[in-house]
């Protein structure tokens, strides 16, 4: 979905493509996000002839990014995880990323009016006045057991209730949540996976990489990887609806009742619009299952920092985060800057004044006299970061749904949401992938069976 505010506009290099209208396919994709086009990608790979569909003009859903005078913005503070899924395959298709990785000696924590030197592994710790002896050492025994820990026996167990019984220290156990929220976008300990969790610190603490030129970058380059492995892609192409006939996908009905003919399809859009388009009951009960993980966003472009030293700040005793991202990217002209903060929303969250003022609060703190240095700004109350959080009563990341939707043969979905590896882009990235495997396997079944 495009996305650009006011006086935003989706980078250069972001174009829509137009070519001629499509008439069959072997797989047809819905949707031209990141698990979209990474299922294009390895669809035709496969020597599968592929249609891409997006409705909006550009591609790239939450993954685009907003050029304003020179500025580049993504929706909300985007990373990749530098041992997450999507390193394997951004090598198989040979796409090379430009950017760098934060260092984690730089990272500070907020408490109170205070900050202090993040501790983010068992070896930080001896250098921060954030926790007392006893903390740390409580700390330090945790991060030192998470590589040992079984995360599959914890898939079903809350993460708080693992948290009761490894951390009994007050200080500790507020440090630790920071960190789980910053690793996993969740502020939902009630319900989260302690499998899930686990598993993502330890991806995280291969630390993450942001992007020169912003997400957009990636966007552009699975594109163009796409239309070399001779998928077609077309944009403001909106899909009404997917066709099913006796129990199977036969292909999907765009605006004008344009009908594109495919032996499998893959709906690589939100869940919601997954069980919309294709009214089949199974995805629909997804939908009413899913726990989606939301956060309030400010993203701005800054002439100048007024504290160079705090580049990045993660609230301790409050759910929030701010990165200057152009400080290891090139986001922004030279000397000025692109900050994203966030507030990691509990399930609750319902008050959008109080999360934008404890934003600007952490700015205050942080940054003081950042008004006067703002070129643009822009707020999302209640941006959705992932479909699906991996909850403990549904047995964590295995508990979500697909690739294959159940009773409907050749139809498959892809999506943050979907399969059950990897959390945010990640799960994208893996389940894109998977699903173009499948769709590809079924339709050489149906081309050998017809």
């Amino acid at each position: 979905m495009s996305r650009p505010d006011s006086r935003g506009r989706p980078s250069a290099g972001h174009t829509g493509v137009k070519m001629h209208q499509i008439e069959r396919v072997d797989i047809a994709i819905v949707g031209g996000g990141i698990a979209g086009l990474v299922a294009a990608n390895y669809a035709a790979r496969a020597g599968r002839s592929v249609g891409l569909f997006e409705r909006a003009e550009n591609l790239g859903g939450r993954a685009q990014t907003t050029v304003v005078d020179d500025f580049r913005l993504n929706f909300g503070a985007h990373a990749l995880y530098v041992r997450g899924a999507n390193a394997a395959i951004l090598d198989e298709l040979a796409v090379e990323l430009g950017g760098s990785q934060p260092e984690a000696a730089r990272y500070l924590a907020m408490r109170g009016e205070r900050f202090f030197s993040l501790p983010v592994s068992a070896l930080a710790l001896t250098g921060t006045r954030l926790l007392g002896t006893r903390a740390k050492i409580e700390l330090g025994r945790l991060y030192a057991s998470l590589g040992d820990v079984d995360a599959d026996t914890l898939d079903s167990m809350a993460l708080r209730e693992w948290i009761d019984g490894h951390v009994s220290d007050p200080p500790a156990r507020a440090v630790f949540e920071a960190m789980t929220r910053l690793s996993t976008y969740t502020n939902d300990p009630g319900r989260a996976s302690a499998g899930a969790v686990v598993r993502q610190l330890r991806i995280a603490g291969g630390g993450v990489r942001y992007l020169d030129g912003g997400w957009q970058v990636l966007v552009d380059a699975l594109r163009d990887r796409a239309i070399e492995a001779g998928a077609q892609l077309e944009t403001g192409s909106p899909v009404r609806r997917i066709v099913i006939e006796a129990g199977e996908a036969a292909g999907i009905v765009l605006a004008g009742d344009r009908i594109v003919r495919a032996g499998s399809v893959i709906v690589a859009t939100s869940l919601a619009e997954a069980a919309s388009l294709s009214g089949v009951d199974e995805i629909a009960a997804w939908a009413a299952a899913a726990v989606p993980v939301r956060a309030a966003v400010l993203d701005l472009a800054m002439s100048t920092l007024p504290n160079p030293r705090h580049v990045f700040a993660l609230g301790i005793d409050r759910p929030t985060y701010l990165s200057v991202h152009s400080t290891w990217a090139k986001l922004a002209p030279r000397g000025q800057h692109v900050v994203h903060l966030m507030k990691y929303l509990p399930p609750t969250a319902d008050d959008r004044g109080a999360d934008e003022h404890d934003l600007e609060e952490l700015l205050d703190l942080s940054q003081p006299g950042w008004r006067n240095h703002v070129v643009e700004r822009r707020y999302l109350p209640r941006m959705t970061v992932t479909g699906w959080l991996p909850v403990a009563a549904g047995g964590g990341l295995g508990g979500r749904p697909g690739p294959a939707v159940p009773g409907v043969r050749n139809l498959f979905v892809a999506g943050d949401w979907v399969g059950g590896e990897g959390m945010l882009s990640d799960g994208a990235f893996a389940s894109g992938k998977q699903a173009a495997g499948l769709a590809a396997s079924a339709t050489v079944s149906a081309t050998a069976a017809a």
